[in-house]
């Protein structure tokens, strides 16, 4: 039996989605500023330490395969209230910590279960109304980036302040009151689920990507834009803590705040994608990141480009991710779950491989070749989606064929 149409969502309830994935996510960025202190702590090699970040994205990028496309398959808001408290015990893990072995375990099951937040969009998508889902989409996504920008900050004053397991102490109290408050007023979604089996369910990921072109181009927009992304941020570190800038490490990290202020405002991106303009938003974004890189080329020469820069590149990037998850979501609802899990899929790759690429660049040719290689990769994409819009696909409605 078809979904009726889904009621308008409240703003505060959708706040309450962006909220609530900004707190999944930010738990796995936070070990980032405290490698040392956990090195120190468990007597870690140095050349070893790096394990905690690398366990937290590989279970990561394994909970978007697994994980996140049960959300097809179940009532979606069993699913997050389990994951967000399993999530808690993860944290406490972490946070309770006597060795290095029961570190690295907790670390790799918080990134598992942070892919919550992307169950967390597909059932705001999901209970959303038409006329309001790009703008809902864009104030959850928001919430995402908001906890990615957030998470250094916060963990490296907790550090200081109380010791490096004092944010995940702080991060499990706050995720069970997000999970108790979630329970109460997360809305259910009463859409038709498929009665077949968990394999099959991951094989339809594979067929949405190979039947879905709007899934495709858009997955494949997100890997191009997500690798320039990464050639951004990975090697920035360097020219600003060389001479003649010699930046401290702090001041290095409030250039990422920076990003805060682009991801706000392309939250505004959802609500243009909404009247149908989905497709002008995306150029738009892709010529504003491609400009971005001539500011931000002048790094070593003006650090008011490179603030300039940041922010209009980050503005283009999430208005482009705001208006491909719009479009996407446009799909059958008992999709959004797998959807997700495919877009960030790629998503994730071209962050692998942005960061591989730009410290390669920066080691061959500096911070110009650096600017090159990601001003390039926005051109390239910028060429693929004006293909697609010359050459539109006609956008299937799911064809994947579940038995019921």
């Amino acid at each position: 039996m078809p979904a009726s149409p889904a009621p308008r969502l409240s703003p505060w309830l959708a706040l309450l989605f962006s909220v609530a994935c900004a707190l999944a996510v930010a738990n796995v960025y936070y070990a980032q500023p405290l490698l040392d202190a956990m090195a120190h702590d468990f007597a870690i090699d140095p050349a070893l330490v790096g394990l905690v970040v690398t366990l937290t994205q590989v279970g990561y990028g394994l909970g978007l395969i697994l994980l996140v496309p049960l959300g097809d398959l179940f009532e979606r808001r069993r699913l997050i209230v389990l994951q967000s408290l399993l999530s808690v015990l993860a944290l406490l893990m972490i946070a309770l910590a006597t060795s290095s072995a029961w570190l690295f375990v907790g670390m790799a099951l918080t990134g598992l279960l942070a892919v919550v937040a992307q169950l967390l969009v597909a059932h705001a998508a999901s209970v959303s109304a038409d006329t309001e889902r790009g703008h809902v989409v864009g104030m959850v996504t928001s919430g995402i980036v908001i906890g990615i920008l957030l998470a250094r900050t916060l963990s490296g004053a907790m550090a200081d302040l109380a010791g490096w397991r004092s944010i995940y102490a702080l991060s499990a109290a706050l995720t069970l009151l997000m999970t108790l408050l979630l329970w109460r007023v997360l809305p259910a979604h009463t859409a038709a689920r498929p009665n077949t089996g968990y394999g099959e369910l991951l094989v339809s990921l594979w067929q949405l990507v190979r039947e879905q072109p709007v899934l495709r181009q858009r997955a494949l927009l997100a890997m191009l834009s997500f690798a320039s992304a990464m050639v951004l941020w990975t090697p920035l570190v360097l020219p600003l803590s060389a001479p003649p800038l010699s930046l401290s490490a702090t001041e290095v990290g409030l250039f990422g705040l920076a990003g805060a202020a682009g991801a706000l405002a392309a939250a505004r991106a959802g609500g243009l994608a909404d009247r149908g303009l989905g497709q002008r938003v995306s150029g738009l974004s892709l010529l504003l990141m491609i400009g971005s890189w001539g500011a931000i080329a002048l790094t070593q020469q003006s650090l008011w480009a490179l603030l300039l820069g940041v922010v209009v590149f980050d503005l283009g990037l999430q208005a482009l991710h705001v208006a491909s998850q719009s479009l996407i979501y446009r799909l059958p609802a008992d999709t959004h779950s797998r959807l997700t899990a495919a877009y960030m899929l790629f998503y994730s790759i071209g962050s692998a491989l942005g960061s591989l690429a730009s410290t390669l660049a920066y080691a061959w040719g500096g911070w110009l070749l650096v600017c090159a290689l990601g001003a390039g990769l926005n051109v390239l994409a910028l060429g693929y989606w004006w293909r697609t819009v010359r050459q539109p696909a006609q956008n299937c409605t799911s064809s994947i064929t579940l038995s019921r």
